[in-house]
């Protein structure tokens, strides 16, 4: 799969049928914590409609005005420089970042994505595209992860579609449905900020009221090349932040003080022989049962199978046949293979304390990039990172630099390890919306 992935059996099979060409990115990750029982009122939205209030860690990010090293795309290897490189004109800078500023410990989950859902839309009519039938655990049981439910009440039309997944990361985001997380969380009210450390890392945890109003905010979504609006609040990671928070070491560690993998400082050249080694799943709840073994990530390691697993409230063959697309099981199971777990299990830190920068979810940034090449196109396109549970350990590179257009509904449908990790630039102040 070509997410700048390479391309899976279904996205060709897919791809050949429709007449259509795209490539699928990597990814940016996001929040921590379960969402609240407790409803609050929310500044910014609706007269009178409230919001689920959420709890979010973030791991802070210092050094700040470190340098930036050069990359080719895919290639496994590591620059000084641009000018250094065999191919200047395809490098590109990536890592330095000159402020101060905070980065999701964990991906957006899919118990705080339903907590949105409910809060931006209590009548469950879907009008903004947030949800799509095939996240559904009746259309796909394998990677269904929310169900929707006409008759429910105001506020409680969906719901996480086995408690297994509520610690999972939310696998079905484009940039639009991130952004409008981030502007939910930017126009509701936070309710209390608080920091602390543990082994070396320094964390600062959020709770937030969310707020109904998404179309404005950190982001302006009238504009399609929107960026960044204000100076200080929630936001979805840039390349650069996602990229130091990953692989920087500010303590001068790997090649230039930058790590191979965002679980360990790994050797450059060298292939996947220094990877961090891929986890093993509960079969049952996606938890991850090998965590004394360290380095660890959820992903597709040469020679051993995919990370995967299937909720057990499922009769035994349902996540090896029942699919959205009408595939028969053999090619299913070649076009399907790894699961996402829970997050923050596999217990490998960043350089700055992040989980699962490397592998489950690929996570997306809010940079604007070209198409690719050769490509014209009036769609906007943004790059992606982390790698993913069905993506051998090349895709947790660095210069795995994928991109793909920010609305891009096809894989809105058939692609289930898009996720969200959320950043903070600024100082936030409790009770201001």
């Amino acid at each position: 799969m070509h997410v700048a992935f390479r391309r899976t059996l279904l996205n060709r099979t897919i791809m050949t049928a429709c007449g259509l060409s795209a490539l699928l990115a990597t990814s940016v990750t996001a929040t921590s914590g379960a969402a609240a029982d407790e409803r609050y009122a929310v500044t910014g939205g609706s007269p009178s409609l409230e919001g689920t209030a959420i709890s979010l860690t973030t791991v802070k990010v210092g050094a700040p005005g470190n340098h930036s090293v050069g990359i080719l795309p895919f290639r496994d290897a590591l620059y000084r420089s641009c000018t250094v490189t065999p191919s200047p004109k395809d490098c590109l800078r990536v890592g330095g970042v000159p402020y101060r500023y905070e980065i999701g410990q964990l991906e957006v989950t899919v118990e705080q994505w339903v907590a949105f859902l409910n809060t931006v839309d209590p009548e469950g009519r879907n009008r903004l595209r947030l949800y799509d039938e095939t996240e559904s655990s009746a259309a796909w049981p394998k990677y269904g992860q929310i169900n929707l439910s006409p008759d429910a009440g105001r506020g409680r039309h969906y719901s996480v579609a086995f408690p297994q997944w509520a610690r999972k990361p939310y696998g079905f985001a484009n940039f639009l449905r991130a952004a409008r997380f981030v502007n939910s969380l930017y126009n509701g009210r936070l309710i209390s900020k608080q920091a602390g450390s543990k082994d070396g890392f320094q964390y600062v945890t959020y709770q937030v009221a969310l707020s109904s109003q998404t179309e404005r905010g950190m982001y302006d979504l009238a504009r399609p090349q929107t960026t960044r609006v204000h100076r200080a609040g929630f936001v979805l990671p840039s390349q650069d932040e996602w990229i130091k928070a990953a692989y920087y070491d500010p303590r001068g560690g790997g090649t230039y003080s930058y790590w191979k993998y965002p679980t360990n400082p790994g050797v450059f050249g060298d292939g996947e022989a220094t990877a961090p080694s891929p986890t093993v799943l509960n079969p049952d709840t996606g938890d991850v049962t090998n965590a004394a073994t360290q380095p660890l990530a959820s992903y597709h390691a040469d020679g051993k199978p995919a990370p995967s697993w299937c909720p057990n409230q499922l009769i035994p063959d349902a996540c090896s046949t029942v699919n959205p697309f009408g595939l028969d099981p053999t090619l299913y199971a070649k076009a399907y293979q790894g699961s996402l777990s829970t997050v923050g299990q596999a217990r490998t830190a960043s350089p700055w304390g992040t989980l699962d920068q490397g592998g489950n979810a690929v996570e997306w940034t809010d940079t604007i990039t070209a198409p690719p090449s050769g490509q014209s196109s009036l769609r906007v396109w943004r790059r992606l990172h982390g790698g993913i549970s069905n993506a051998s350990a090349y895709q947790m590179w660095p210069s795995a630099v994928g991109l793909q257009p920010q609305d891009n509904v096809f894989y809105n449908h058939t692609y289930p390890w898009l996720g969200i990790r959320i950043g903070v630039i600024g100082d936030l102040k409790p009770g201001k919306p």
